[in-house]
This record gives structure tokens, C-alpha cells and sequence, in this order.
């Protein structure tokens, strides 16, 4: 079986789907005969390491690393091209479109994968007209693809309110050997110029409207200077802060990961995550969570890894961090290690991931 995936999100700077893509491309190698093939923009037309493609893309100012795709009809008949078994489209943009038209000419299964919510960012950046004609596309594009793969339940259940029928849940995973509480660094709050009695959480992903940002520094401003929270990341600027540390983003997992398990907590704001893999990896280093109820974050976090709280409150998420401080938190991080590694290994996902795609549309291979 040849699968190609293609995605705008496959970037220098990439956040879950890079890591999601990688994942799969080095599993399927090690353990199936699948072959597969990573189609994305880029700097040049190349090809690097083991199928992985890139076609010449311009780079869109402030987005992170990313590229969007010209001449549509160029990537479809490249697609063609690679004359795939399986198509999976991994952004709701140009190459989605793409991938539906060389899906037509080949008479080829194809998948979309709705990785990011773009009803509720466009709502959320631009307000309810917005919104509501970013539905209207949603639907006319998701209808078209063959399946369509929702990483939690609460897009799956979004995605069929929308008038989506063919919809599959498939949770993403976690890399347990790279994120290991064995990454602990004792020396990361000297390093940051804290005392060593300092509450030191984490947060790691993209500086975007929708990751309500805003509500963690209202938190930490009323938490005051015994409370210190490391931002990690890109995108629109934070404004320094003295309980407030900002590091760029980490293209190194080895140094996202010691991040992470040297930090008491991570915390994430956001209401509207489609799943939330940093969660992930953060409980996977043995870290517990304070995230709000709502989204995929809500799936992923129970009493047993950490605290949620209402969204949009920083009151409340102070609220939420300082009761966090009153658990047994090596019992919550331990909790959280188990859960990633028993539920959300890739292996076991991966093995998930094919069986979906064998059973649903390519019963014969």
C-alpha cells in the first residue's frame, strides 16, 4: 500500500501535525511494508531523507514557518503523479482541494483530517458572520472526502452537528521515550534566575488568539511573584512580564521535553483545542496539567492528572493552579505518565490509525 499524506502543516515550526506526520512516517517504515510518502510546501522543490517531498511554496509572514501552496493543479497532478493508494489531507486549505481533485482522477480513497478547528479560530479572530460562512465551507469541503477523522470526541460530535456524516474518531499519540520524567533538569529555575522554592509551570505551543493567553497572564498576575510561568513558543509578541519568562520555540523535542519534566505543572488555556498533544507530552514527562474544561483538553485530563477550570476566567485558573499546589502532585504527574503510556503510545495508536484506514476504505489491502 502507498499512503501519501499532504499538508500546509508540515513546516520548520510545525506544532501537533508535524509531530503526528513524523510519527507515522517513521512507524510505518519500522513496522509495516507500507509505503509513505509526506508531500508539504517548502523553501525548493527537493526531496529529503525517505519520501518526504516538498514543493517550492511562498511563506506567509507571522504563520510560524509555513508556506501556502500555488498552482493547485501543479500539486494534484504531482499527486497524481505518485499515484497513492490513500490520500490524507491534513490542512482545510488549497491542498485539501488538491487532494480531492487527484483522489477523482484516480478513483482513490481520500481523507481529511480535521486537525484544526477553523470554525471556531475564524468565529473567535473575526466574529459570528465569519463563523458562520466558515461553516458553509467546512461542510461543502468535509463533505467530499471519503472519511473524514476527528482526534476527539468533541470534534467528532461538532463535525456530525455540522451535517458531516462520514466521520471517524482517532485520538493522536506520544513518543514515551522522548518525553520521560527522566528529563528533569534540578537546575532549570537557577538557570531562569528563580529561588528554588518557586512554582514553575509551563505552557509550550503557538502565541495564537485562540490559545487565550491572555487568560494566563491574568492568572499569574494575580498568583504574584512566588508563581512563575514559562512561555514556549511563537507567534504575536508577549509583552515581558516580572513572573513572566518567554522562550522561542523549541524545534528540539530532547529540549521541549526537558521543559516540560522540569516544570512543576503545565498549563493551557485554550477552550478550543482539537485534541491538545502537548497535554500529551506533558503528561507522558510525568507532569500534571491545569487546563479548562472544554475542548479536547476535557478528554485527555480527569481528577487523576490534574485540575480543570471554567474557560475564559484567569480568577479561576489562578484559583485552579493554587488548589493544584494542595495535591499530591508526584501522585497526579505518575497518574498522567501511566495514562500516556497505556492509552496514547504511538504504537498503539499507529496500529489503531491502520486498522481504520483497512477496514473503512482499503478492505482489500
Amino acid at each position: 500500500m502507498h499512503l501519501v499524506d499532504t499538508t500546509m502543516f508540515y513546516a520548520p515550526e510545525g506544532g501537533g501535525v508535524q509531530r503526528y506526520l513524523t510519527a507515522k512516517h517513521v512507524w510505518l517504515r519500522q513496522y509495516t511494508n507500507v509505503r509513505h510518502t509526506i508531500l508539504a510546501p517548502g523553501r525548493a522543490n527537493a526531496t529529503a531523507g525517505d519520501n518526504i517531498i516538498t514543493l517550492r511554496s511562498p511563506s506567509l509572514p507571522l504563520a510560524h514557518g509555513y508556506r501556502f501552496p500555488l498552482r493547485l493543479t501543479h500539486w494534484s497532478k504531482r499527486l497524481v503523479k505518485l499515484a497513492p493508494d490513500l490520500i490524507e489531507a491534513g490542512d482545510p486549505y488549497g491542498l485539501a482541494w488538491a487532494a480531492l481533485e487527484a483522489g477523482r482522477q484516480l478513483r482513490t480513497p481520500v481523507i481529511g483530517f480535521y486537525h484544526s478547528d477553523l470554525v471556531s479560530i475564524m468565529g473567535a479572530r473575526f466574529g459570528t458572520r465569519a463563523e458562520q460562512a466558515t461553516i458553509r465551507y467546512v461542510r461543502h469541503l468535509y463533505r467530499r472526502f471519503d472519511l473524514v477523522i476527528a482526534p476527539s470526541r468533541f470534534v467528532a460530535e461538532k463535525l456530525k452537528r455540522l451535517g458531516i456524516d462520514r466521520v471517524a474518531q482517532q485520538a493522536l499519540g506520544v513518543d514515551t521515550e522522548m518525553f520521560h520524567p527522566r528529563r528533569r533538569d534540578p537546575t532549570l529555575r537557577h538557570k531562569l534566575g528563580l529561588a528554588e522554592d518557586t512554582r514553575l509551570l509551563i505552557y509550550a505551543g503557538r502565541f495564537a488568539h485562540e490559545k487565550h493567553l491572555h487568560v494566563l497572564l491574568a492568572a499569574f498576575r494575580r498568583l504574584g511573584r512566588h508563581y512563575h510561568l514559562l512561555l514556549v513558543g511563537g507567534g504575536m509578541r508577549i509583552r515581558p512580564r516580572p513572573n513572566v519568562t518567554v522562550y522561542r520555540y523549541q524545534r528540539c523535542d530532547q529540549e521541549l521535553a526537558r521543559l516540560l519534566a522540569s516544570s512543576d505543572a503545565l498549563v493551557h488555556a485554550g477552550p478550543q483545542e482539537t485534541f491538545g498533544l502537548v497535554v500529551l507530552e506533558a503528561m507522558a514527562s510525568g507532569v500534571p496539567i491545569v487546563g479548562v474544561a472544554a475542548g479536547g483538553i476535557a478528554e485527555l485530563v480527569v481528577d487523576r492528572h490534574g485540575v480543570l477550570a471554567p474557560p475564559g476566567d484567569g480568577n479561576a485558573f489562578a484559583d485552579a493552579i493554587e488548589t493544584l499546589y494542595t495535591k499530591d502532585m508526584a501522585t497526579l504527574g505518575s497518574c498522567a505518565r501511566e495514562a500516556a503510556q497505556s492509552t496514547y503510545h504511538w504504537d498503539q495508536v499507529m496500529r489503531s490509525l491502520l486498522a481504520l484506514y483497512r477496514n473503512r476504505l482499503l478492505p482489500s489491502v
